[in-house]
């Protein structure tokens, strides 16, 4: 059994890689509302330039809808539409309507870089920017181009620019939740080793940061373990944890290798509680070999926002909405995340033109102004306070036979008194 578990984990992994400034200050008539590139005012005078015309703002959707994490990006990407949809059915923001293009990278910087030098001439920012290696290779870019963007990777070390519009609790602070989660139910105690297997990327590191935090408030000693983005089996990962002694341990993977991970370690019989990033798990992890193993209740996960099986008011019109448009999809969290991204840009949006300004450099302007109620998809975000994630709190789940594949622990969103007082890299 242990050798069927271990094959079928490594056999999964391999499948599953399913897993500028304005320059009008003069009001101009309606029908020369500043379009892409061209500089204006729009059809109430305010100020404008690229990605809005008078009758439409433009926003790109960089995302990875072939790649690693192409089942989040797929329905990240639903969600963002699902919000432009409902939007314009009320005539829109500003009196314009919103516009979504998307663009797959696959999960490729290398990808990604020509096509933003490309959607940088049409949009006015960007509602998703998937994966830590996309961020890291177009932050500058960003910064110089004064475009904000959503990304969907949660490091807090880009949070030193006002581009980056990053929703909910950062990596580093879902590690220190967790543990501290795990730590209040008596899992772990201080003095304890505990075990850390990450990508070795912004992604992976920002959430070692956030356990090696915990560790030395709480004189526990941490085994680390790094893998590439690609790698699909982590036996030696998990025996290096194991050997270590760990007495839980984290993931900040990717899907497969949740898959690899909790598969090895059962079959090794490292019985211990693990807590995964929120982008480890997939409900496709449900259909393989290590579902069983997965919903032990020794595996928990954490999101910004609420899983599909919630009685929020608002996640139930996402979920028929999205089954009504996709049927036969399996239903995953990535459209109610793509549907508080979108509430999260129409405040900002609101707020820019509100301002009168709703170029690129008003949008910054605006974002430093915005908090944002997403009616309870996410906690209350807080984008004013520079350096700072938009939430500390976050929703704990476990998987379950369930629409999306999760279930909360708990109601309310979970924050840990050492979460509270962390200070994140660049912290004001």
């Amino acid at each position: 059994m242990s050798r069927n578990l271990t094959s079928c984990a490594v056999a999964f992994a391999a499948v599953a890689a399913l897993g500028l400034s304005a320059c009008s200050t003069k009001a101009a008539d309606d029908s020369t509302g500043g379009g892409s590139g061209s500089g204006g005012s729009g059809s109430a005078g305010v100020k404008t330039d690229i990605g809005v015309t008078a009758s439409e703002i433009t926003l790109a959707a960089l995302t990875d809808t072939s790649g690693v994490f192409k089942v989040l990006g797929l329905g990240i990407t639903q969600g963002n539409q699902m919000w432009a949809d409902d939007v314009n059915k009320t005539g829109g923001i500003c009196g314009r309507k919103i516009k979504i293009t998307t663009h797959d990278t696959g999960y490729s910087a290398e990808k990604a870089v020509p096509l933003y030098s490309k959607l940088k001439a049409d949009n006015l920012g960007m509602i998703q920017l998937i994966g830590s290696p996309t961020l890291a290779a177009l932050k500058k870019p960003l910064t110089d181009d004064k475009i904000a963007a959503i990304p969907a990777s949660w490091a807090s070390t880009n949070l030193d620019v006002p581009n980056v519009v990053m929703i909910g609790p950062t990596y580093d602070i879902e590690s220190i939740n967790g543990l501290s989660r795990l730590q209040s139910q008596g899992k772990i105690k201080d003095g304890d080793t505990i075990g850390h297997i990450y990508v070795d990327s912004e992604y992976g590191k920002n959430g070692a940061l956030g356990t090696k935090y915990y560790a030395s408030k709480h004189k526990m000693k941490v085994v680390e373990a790094t893998v590439t983005s690609t790698e699909s089996d982590l036996t030696a990962a998990v025996t290096k944890l194991k050997a270590g002694g760990v007495k839980a341990f984290l993931l900040t993977t990717t899907p497969a290798q949740t898959a690899s991970a909790v598969g090895v370690a059962t079959a090794q019989g490292l019985n211990v509680p693990i807590h995964g990033s929120g982008p480890t798990f997939t409900p496709q992890l449900l259909d393989t070999p290590v579902a069983a193993a997965l919903m032990s209740g020794r595996y928990t996960t954490d999101a910004p926002q609420l899983p599909v099986q919630s009685d929020n008011p608002k996640v139930k019109e996402i979920s028929a909405a999205f089954k009504k448009a996709h049927p036969g999809q399996v239903e995953t969290y990535g459209p109610i995340l793509g549907y508080a991204s979108g509430l999260v840009w129409g405040s900002i949006l609101k707020q820019a033109c509100s301002d009168g300004d709703l170029t690129r450099a008003g949008v910054l302007a605006a974002v430093r102004k915005t908090t944002v109620d997403t009616q309870g998809l996410t906690p209350p975000l807080d984008f004013t306070k520079p350096g700072q994630p938009s939430s500390r709190s976050m929703f704990l789940m476990v998987p379950a036979k369930v629409p999306g594949g999760l279930k909360l622990v708990q109601t309310e969103p979970y924050v840990s008194p050492d979460a509270q007082t962390y200070k994140t890299p660049f912290q004001k």
